[in-house]
């Protein structure tokens, strides 16, 4: 069965603290397409810069839209402890997050926005990381 459902997701560190750098990002772009999967997702891009990310979703209609966001959050911070991607404990998400629904003919615009937060914010990008447009149907990098 086909679905069209889409979201541009955004949320930001504790404080718009700057915690955000390379090493890390490479694991969001490796680590929240996985736990999309596990919760009836797929990630189609991610964007970020020090303090906040953006990314494209496609759900499906069963998607738990609050679990998933709590396990993109939540999990990111406890598996970037365990792997030494940061210290324990100073991976820290603000409360909550933005969440918008995207319709088919707005797609391309918002994946392209979601790409272009280093251009947006050129003082706050992640030196030597570069957003990522995931495959629209494996999740995966392409």
């Amino acid at each position: 069965m086909r679905h069209r459902l889409f979201l541009h997701v955004v949320w930001t560190t504790r404080d718009r603290e700057p915690l955000l750098d390379a090493p890390l990002a490479e694991f969001l772009g490796r680590t929240l397409p996985a736990i999309a999967r596990k919760r009836r997702a797929t990630l189609l891009a991610l964007g970020a810069v020090t303090t906040h990310v953006h990314l494209v979703a496609r759900i499906e209609p069963l998607t738990v839209i609050p679990e998933l966001l709590r396990h993109w959050k939540g999990g990111v911070s406890v598996l970037a402890a365990r792997e030494d991607i940061v210290p324990a404990g100073r991976l820290r998400w603000a409360k909550g997050y933005n969440v918008d629904s995207v319709g088919l003919k707005s797609l391309e615009y918002a994946i392209g926005y979601v790409l272009s937060q280093p251009r947006r914010h050129p003082k706050l990008a992640i030196e030597g990381w570069e957003p990522i447009r995931y495959n629209s149907l494996t999740g995966i990098v392409g």
